[in-house]
């Protein structure tokens, strides 16, 4: 019955843990030596994420649903040519897949479990390899910074010149390595729109705790050499949807502002309401290209938003970032809060970019005021 056999594919599901990966990729790197270089050091992140994919992965074919599970696969696949798989890495790791999951199972392994987990198996590395092997152009595009700017005490703004052009829509977003951190990969959003030129510009936050984001924003010089993945995502604007509410918290502006850009090539567009907001006003550190776009666009609308009514001591070492006159007057609390008390926007596009507790939290604050969930856009919560 293979991959419709619902009760082995619960059994094989129930093995499946943090823990078992583990011990995956123990039997694999010891039969093939070369997989190992393909990961970061510590595989902790890498080991939570492949087990909570293979667990998905093993729900949706028990629910019997296949084309979501297909289209998945195929896009992780297109997307690991970034790392340098290859076709043997594909075979060797189903390899060691099979030989865990028999290993996991020793008192339920039987004919039909067998052939469940192979066809399993099979349809992760075949489609995964399948689709890596047919996707044409560049696996990733490599870029030199040529400009890092400290606009505060932990957000950076970095402009790099890609050796070839990297094609996107704005509003996407993409993997990058740095050298500081070979093998570790973090999601940036672009925030211009693709430039035919290949110039590219990333706002980047250090956040506590993570170690790629500190080291782009502490240690990052003109001349370093960033690696990028091609685009994801499917943030975007439709100019003939009705008008537009924008909320950025920090460096989440970066795709929104990439999307503004886009539209000031039209004469007409939706009329767009952005709030903008940070933990300090020394944290809007954008304002003037907003000034400079919204002065110029009557259909843009901007209000910053500040939980702090006041800059700490240390926001005196940074670019004063207050624009001419011009903007919505700042307001003060936070963002969600803020945003609501305007209304519940119900008849808008939403689009809301930040920080996974800031996304949350705005779009729970939005659909309590009536705001329609299926209305609201946002990328995955990493």
């Amino acid at each position: 019955m293979g991959l419709d056999d619902r009760d082995a594919l619960q059994t094989l599901r129930a093995a499946v843990d943090a823990d078992m990966v583990g011990r995956l990729y123990t039997r694999w790197f010891a039969t093939d030596m070369s997989a190992r270089d393909l990961f970061p050091p510590d595989l902790a992140h890498q080991r939570d994420n492949f087990a909570h994919a293979l667990t998905w992965l093993l729900s949706e074919l028990i629910a019997q649903h296949a084309d979501e599970p297909v289209a998945f696969l195929a896009q992780l696949g297109r997307d690991h040519r970034k790392y340098g798989v290859t076709a043997a890495h594909y075979q060797s790791l189903a390899t060691a897949l099979l030989g865990t999951l028999r290993a996991e199972l020793p008192g339920s392994w039987d004919a039909r479990v067998a052939e469940a987990a192979a066809d399993v198996v099979q349809l992760l590395t075949g489609v995964m390899g399948g689709a890596a092997e047919a996707e044409p152009g560049l696996p990733y595009h490599d870029g030199t910074v040529v400009d890092h700017i400290r606009v505060t005490r932990d957000v950076s703004m970095i402009r790099l010149q890609l050796d070839h052009p990297l094609d996107y829509h704005p509003g996407q977003y993409l993997t990058v390595q740095v050298p500081q951190w070979p093998r570790r990969w973090r999601y940036l959003s672009p925030s211009i729109p693709a430039d035919p030129g290949g110039a590219i510009e990333f706002h980047v936050r250090s956040v506590s705790g993570g170690m790629v984001s500190t080291a782009i924003v502490g240690e990052t010089r003109p001349g370093d050499r960033w690696r990028l993945s091609n685009p994801h995502g499917a943030l975007h604007v439709d100019r003939d949807d009705g008008d537009v509410l924008m909320v950025a918290g920090s460096t989440g502006l970066a795709p929104l502002r990439a999307l503004i850009m886009d539209l000031c090539r039209y004469g007409v567009n939706p009329r767009v309401h952005l709030f903008f907001g940070g933990r300090f006003p020394c944290d809007l550190y954008d304002l003037r290209t907003l000034w400079e776009i919204a002065s110029t666009n009557p259909w843009l609308s901007v209000t910053p938003v500040s939980e702090f009514a006041t800059d700490p001591p240390w926001a005196a070492d940074y670019p004063d970032v207050q624009p001419p006159r011009g903007l919505h007057v700042r307001q003060n609390g936070l963002l969600p809060a803020v945003v609501t008390r305007y209304g519940g926007w119900g008849d808008r596009q939403i689009l809301v970019c930040g920080g996974p507790g800031m996304v949350t939290a705005t779009t729970t604050a939005l659909i309590a005021k009536g705001a329609p969930p299926e209305r609201i856009q946002h990328d995955p919560l990493h």
